[in-house]
């Protein structure tokens, strides 16, 4: 992909004027991709990442000197934000007044944030101002030493299928890294409360019936051979990086929704590259298949009782 404008300039996007810098810095090294080509892919994917992530906390991840670089992680918006970006004040017990985090509502907004290399973008699994209402329940099947993505897919074929078994449909995505993560719509009333008792109870459930292989504990001296169940993601205060969020990793992989078909089939096959979209692919395949997590959006369920 090429940069979508010379090296500084200010680009209408919608009723926005966005400026750009240096748009030709380099922030994955080793596949040469800049700060021009992220933006651009972030532009070219608007339409699909932003119902997942309007109204939704944004946490951002910004790299400035690229991926081999200093990082942080930004939860205030940016004071020196213009004044048409959108933000939700969120209470915290750490700081008087809460947090007013960004909210990436447009195009305009999703741009202006590429541009301060936030590559990595993390949203509240709840929508505000209802930011204790979670409208998704997840899981992220992260492989501990000595095992691999293909281990987390055999979890998660397993939670799918227990979860089935209670009524409850999923959807699985790449985490864009080594592992992979696991969502379950509700989009109707919960607390992050009734989500992460739930989700500690599954993730309890496969490690008694495969404790050599599954961990719900996060100590890290637990993980050797297993695959660790996250579910403390569902917490008001934690986030969890957004479907076709790129990553910080040595190319730009991207956070891509699969189908479980996809998941089977690369673990029948044994080919990991399989499961790995860079953000050419990821464009590519909105193209040909549209948003395969728009049910995440929309599916209501209901979590079992008692």
């Amino acid at each position: 992909m090429e940069s979508p404008a010379p090296a500084a300039s200010v680009v209408r996007i919608g009723r926005q004027q966005v400026t750009f810098s240096n748009l030709h810095k380099v922030l994955y090294p080793e596949a040469g991709f800049t700060k021009g080509e992220v933006i651009e892919y972030y532009l070219r994917i608007a339409g699909t990442i932003l119902p997942h992530l309007k109204h939704r906390a944004l946490t951002l991840k910004r790299y400035p000197n690229g991926v081999d670089g200093f990082f942080f992680y930004e939860k205030n918006c940016p004071a020196h934000r213009p004044p048409w970006i959108d933000t939700a004040n969120v209470p915290t017990a750490n700081r008087v007044g809460g947090i007013n985090f960004c909210l990436a509502n447009d195009a305009a907004t999703l741009a202006w944030v590429a541009n301060l290399a936030s590559l990595e973008l993390h949203t509240s699994l709840a929508k505000a101002p209802k930011v204790e209402r979670p409208t998704m329940m997840v899981f992220d099947f992260d492989p501990g030493p000595d095992t691999d993505i293909f281990d987390c897919c055999r979890i998660a074929v397993r939670m799918r299928d227990r979860l089935a078994d209670l009524g409850l449909q999923s959807f699985a995505k790449t985490s864009g890294s080594k592992g992979l993560h696991f969502y379950v719509p509700l989009n109707t009333a919960c607390t992050f409360d009734d989500t992460k008792a739930f989700s500690h109870a599954m993730a309890m459930l496969l490690e008694r019936e495969d404790p050599d292989h599954v961990t719900s504990v996060m100590r890290k001296d637990l993980r050797v051979g297993k695959v660790f169940i996250d579910w403390s993601q569902n917490d008001e205060h934690k986030t969890t990086v957004c479907p076709y969020s790129l990553r910080a990793r040595t190319h730009p992989t991207v956070s891509t929704p699969v189908t479980w078909d996809e998941v089977e089939k690369a673990m029948e096959a044994g080919e990991p590259g399989r499961l790995r979209f860079e953000a050419k692919d990821v464009v590519e395949r909105v193209e040909e298949m549209g948003d395969l997590f728009e049910p995440v959006l929309t599916m209501k369920q209901k979590l079992p009782r008692g």
